[in-house]
């Protein structure tokens, strides 16, 4: 089966966070009414992808019966897959190509992707292959735009990141909120707040989650160069002005019930870059089944409607000042060691002691797995009415949601990473022609946000009140 093509192939999947990537295809391998879809793996060794398929394929049968109607899966048959394995390294170039030539979407799994991602987009680009990944890194995001929007755009290409935990749940709930301010009341901002639980046991992450952590902290001045070497994004015109400044790092939050901490994450430069999008392409994006045609700039206008700017801020919930304080303290070994050379050895080479044990070598156990969940509070601020909008005027409406689900690294992340890749194969026509996009862009004019309700996230309005 060498040779074969693929519909999605999984790069990385023998991986930390690819296995549970594979795990979750593999529930949507069978559609009613239709021909399996082609699954396809790759990486380094063969070995270790057929070990990962081993564990995956046992992991999917016992849980399929459970699995959401998004893609059509048929639980009823969990006999063992027949899966394409690849050899492939994103050090040998020709093999990249090779895979590109023989599937329809690649989801790169293979990270830090700071260090391993750029040849992975390269060649899906140059191939007109749809390539989406699950990182969370600012930097790679952005440089990947600047270096193959234009070039994807002629090859029909669609490369969309940020397809994990960071950042569909920040994306769609930002979306998921603004939506519940109906005409003619209006949303000015929106703050998240992260809330991680588990049930008996400490929230623990991976090395690879970690290091690009590491990375992130270390090479910040590589993403200030870059965005200054850039001309300036266009910027919305949001509904009352400039947000309204909270004072200090660390503030208490009542709706979610916590201390909330400033987060570094990639979610807000990644709802930006959505809504400087929309304001940049305000008829909207050609899509692949009529690009050419009179009202192709009109073809995907109705995602737009979904998206409204918004002034938007991340924080990070801890439940006590211990935790507040445990917070700060891994930020600051972080900050003074990622500044040197050997700081940054030891930051990797033992992330349980840097880390104060949250984050280890060999990543969490099933049973840890599964009694973590999370929970993302959004609380949205607006206008009742846009027309009564002054200069100075203050919001007087607030909206309280809430996004929650599974385990964010393991379980999360492949329930939303696989659900793109559903429809990147299943709906591609009716997305943009090609391009480099965040998920918003891509996914919010389809039934994206559904398919992660019948998955397992849920998406709640909490309260709606005037303030």
């Amino acid at each position: 089966m060498a040779e074969e093509s693929v519909d999605i192939l999984v790069l990385g999947a023998s991986g930390f966070t690819g296995k549970y990537v594979l795990r979750e295809l593999l529930k949507f391998r069978n559609v009613t009414g239709r021909e399996p879809r082609k699954i396809g793996i790759a990486g380094r060794s063969k070995k270790k992808l057929a070990a990962a398929l081993t564990w995956a394929a046992a992991a999917s049968s016992s849980s399929s019966s459970s699995a959401g109607a998004g893609g059509g899966n048929d639980p009823d048959n969990a006999s063992p897959p027949s899966v394409v394995i690849h050899e492939a390294d994103v050090n040998d170039i020709p093999s990249l190509r090779a895979v590109c030539r023989k599937t329809r979407v690649l989801v790169s799994c293979v990270g830090p992707y700071r260090k391993y991602g750029q040849p992975v987009v390269e060649a899906c680009v140059e191939a007109g292959v749809d390539y989406l990944d699950i990182t969370g890194e600012p930097e790679f995001m952005e440089r990947m735009e600047v270096l193959y929007h234009e070039k994807a755009k002629q090859t029909g290409a669609l490369v969309v990141s940020a397809c994990g935990y960071d950042c569909i749940p920040a994306e769609f709930g930002v979306i998921f909120n603004t939506q519940q301010f109906e005409a003619p009341s209006v949303p000015h901002s929106v703050d998240s707040y992260l809330v991680l639980e588990s049930a008996g046991h400490r929230i623990k992450g991976n090395l690879g989650t970690w290091e690009s952590a590491v990375l992130g902290v270390t090479n910040m001045s590589d993403i200030r160069e870059l965005r200054k070497s850039r001309p300036r994004r266009a910027r919305p015109q949001i509904p009352g002005g400039p947000a309204k400044k909270k004072s200090g790092w660390v503030h208490w939050e009542e709706n979610a019930g916590g201390w909330a901490i400033r987060f570094p994450t990639a979610d807000p430069t990644v709802v930006r870059r959505t809504h400087s999008t929309v304001v940049e392409n305000p008829s909207g994006l050609p899509t692949a089944d009529n690009e050419g045609s009179p009202t192709s700039s009109n073809a995907n206008k109705s995602a737009w409607t979904s998206i409204k700017p918004v002034h938007y801020g991340c924080y990070l919930i801890q439940k006590s000042i211990i935790g507040v304080i445990a917070v700060f303290l891994i930020g600051c070994l972080m900050a003074v060691l990622s500044a040197y050379k050997f700081g940054q050895k030891l930051l990797i080479q033992y992330p349980e002691i840097f880390s104060l044990g949250i984050f280890h070598k060999e990543g969490p156990s099933e049973e840890e797995v599964r009694a973590a969940s999370f929970k993302m509070w959004f609380v949205g601020r607006g206008y009742s009415d846009s027309k009564t909008i002054s200069p100075g005027k203050e919001p007087d409406k607030q909206v309280l949601t809430r996004v929650s689900g599974p385990e964010i690294g393991h379980v999360t992340t492949p329930i939303v990473c696989i659900q793109a890749a559903l429809l990147m194969l299943d709906e591609r026509k009716h997305l943009p022609k090609g391009g480099v996009y965040t998920p918003a862009i891509v996914f919010s004019g389809t039934d994206y946000l559904q398919r992660l309700q019948r998955n397992g996230l849920h998406f709640d309005v909490i309260s709606t009140t005037k303030i």
